[in-house]
């Protein structure tokens, strides 16, 4: 059978992440590409360091006349995020990703590609790769897991199982971008206990659905105002419970907290003489919603139809009230821009899950901030909010964004090879969303790091895809960059 990605170039990158891709890799069930790499870098006689949390480094020694330079750090984590559309039936525990070009991308069927940073970790293994006479700085190739759920292999890194104090980091997701700094946040848990009553044995029921919506990353999309499926389903039933009698069973949508939810769901009962009003309210909801994002969420569907479920037990009026009111004032977008970067998201929220745990209804938002002091007072925000609705935040400890240092030699380095080799100045910047440098940063003083790769789009959504081209600038980028570093 021919491989989807055989003739693309770099051979050598493409021949790795089609690997990649046969191999689960979910969050927190990062075993068996941990297994794959350990046995890819014994085969090949590399020194292997490892902490207790799961974090790997490959050591390469320096060659073709970089022995002596210092080490350079290779940084991707091994982990994704899997999304599937609703009518998919993928199993990413078990399951092959099914590969296909489309116009110069390669995409999933159905499912989030793992380019992010499936292509970092590609790439990482393509250097352990390369031939001993290529001209290389001794290498560590750090492989991180659970970055996508909240960063937590960098967070629990043992510094001590790396000793260079330069790092290329893999995960930038904008090709001719040079990332510099990047957004700290923290996520809040919100539990709002609600009352279970008997359901009414006279009205009917119905499902409300929100479908179609584009999702994406919370950080790097959240300033093109995507639509939020949960924000727009509140939105909905809020309008319904003006003006019809209901009973509301159930109310789920979202499921990662990086993710902008692009599907939400809602089971209901409704009396017989408010259908026509609750139908009508729906109607013109979904009319203005298309309105005011039709040409951002062109695939927007909403629906309400009928249902054969007849569940048992629904919310309280006020229970029902609580809720819908909790998320339509629970904050989701852009909060500030930066005054000093222009067109950089300074501080937002991604209202990013609902769903019933236990007895409780549990609500995720996902908050990112450039500013510390910004970040900690969204988060007061968010606990004040859920407590003047009677529920209660969680939060964890947020983690540390990664101040620009533009004076970096690492930076002059790669901006120097950039120009070189492309004719023209990279895009130096800071991004919207957390990447693993600023907590690797805090956890290994003195670190001198710069964050580049391809253009990946849709990252954390079935519509992710990398561009092919691009792949071959980043590999032709990084060669040349650790070339520079060999003759340190």
């Amino acid at each position: 059978m021919t491989s989807v990605v055989e003739g693309l170039k770099p051979e050598i990158i493409w021949k790795h992440f089609e690997t990649l891709t046969k191999i689960p890799r979910p969050s927190k069930h990062e075993g068996k590409i941990l297994a794959y790499i350990k046995k890819f870098a014994n085969e090949r006689h590399f020194e292997i360091r490892e902490d207790e949390t799961g974090n790997i480094v490959v050591l390469r020694p320096g060659s073709g006349g970089g022995e002596n330079a210092p080490i350079i750090i290779i940084q991707s984590h091994v982990d994704m995020v899997c999304e599937k559309n609703r009518d998919s039936q993928h199993d990413f525990m078990n399951d092959a990703l099914k590969l296909y070009i489309d116009n110069g991308w390669l995409k999933a069927d159905g499912t989030t590609l793992g380019a992010d940073n499936g292509i970092g970790v590609a790439a990482a293994m393509a250097l352990l790769d390369l031939p001993e006479s290529t001209p290389l700085p001794p290498l560590e190739c750090l492989f991180t897991v659970d970055e996508e759920t909240g960063l937590t292999g960098a967070f629990a890194l043992n510094g001590e199982i790396v000793k260079g104090r330069t790092m290329l980091n893999l995960d930038t997701e904008d090709w001719g971008e040079i990332c510099i700094g990047c957004a700290g946040g923290g996520d809040s848990s919100i539990n709002l206990p609600v009352v279970y009553v008997e359901a009414p044995t006279d009205y009917l029921s119905f499902q409300l659905s929100v479908e179609g919506l584009k999702g994406g990353h919370s950080g790097v999309d959240i300033h093109e105002e995507r639509g939020n499926a949960i924000v727009f389903i509140s939105s909905i039933i809020d309008d319904i419970l003006e003006n019809a009698k209901i009973s509301l069973t159930s109310l789920e949508g979202g499921d990662k907290h990086n993710a902008i939810p692009r599907e939400a769901f809602s089971q209901l009962y409704i009396h017989p003489e408010s259908v026509s009003d609750a139908q009508n309210s729906v109607a013109n909801r979904a009319r203005a919603l298309r309105d005011e994002f039709g040409t951002m969420e062109p695939n927007i569907d909403i629906k309400f139809t009928g249902s054969n479920e007849l569940p048992n037990k629904c919310l309280s009026d006020n229970s029902q009230m609580e809720l819908v009111r909790l998320l339509r004032t629970l904050p989701h977008g852009v909060l500030k821009y930066s005054h000093e970067v222009e067109g950089l998201v300074e501080t937002s929220n991604n209202l990013a899950s609902v769903k019933k745990i236990n007895d409780d209804i549990n609500i995720v938002c996902s908050t990112r901030s450039s500013i510390s002091e910004a970040l900690e007072s969204q988060r007061r925000r968010i606990r004040i909010i859920s407590e003047a609705f009677g529920a209660i935040a969680e939060q964890e400890e947020a983690y540390p964004g990664w101040a620009p240092n533009i004076n970096s030699p690492v930076l002059e380095i790669t901006t120097k090879v950039y120009t070189e080799l492309l004719a023209k100045d990279p895009h130096i910047c800071a991004i919207h969303a957390g990447l693993e440098c600023g907590v690797i940063g805090e956890k290994v003083k003195g670190m001198d790091m710069v964050s580049f790769g391809p253009t990946i789009k849709g990252p954390h959504s079935p519509d992710e895809r990398v561009e092919i081209s691009s792949v071959d600038k980043f590999w032709d980028l990084l060669l040349k960059i650790l070339n520079e570093l060999s003759k340190k």
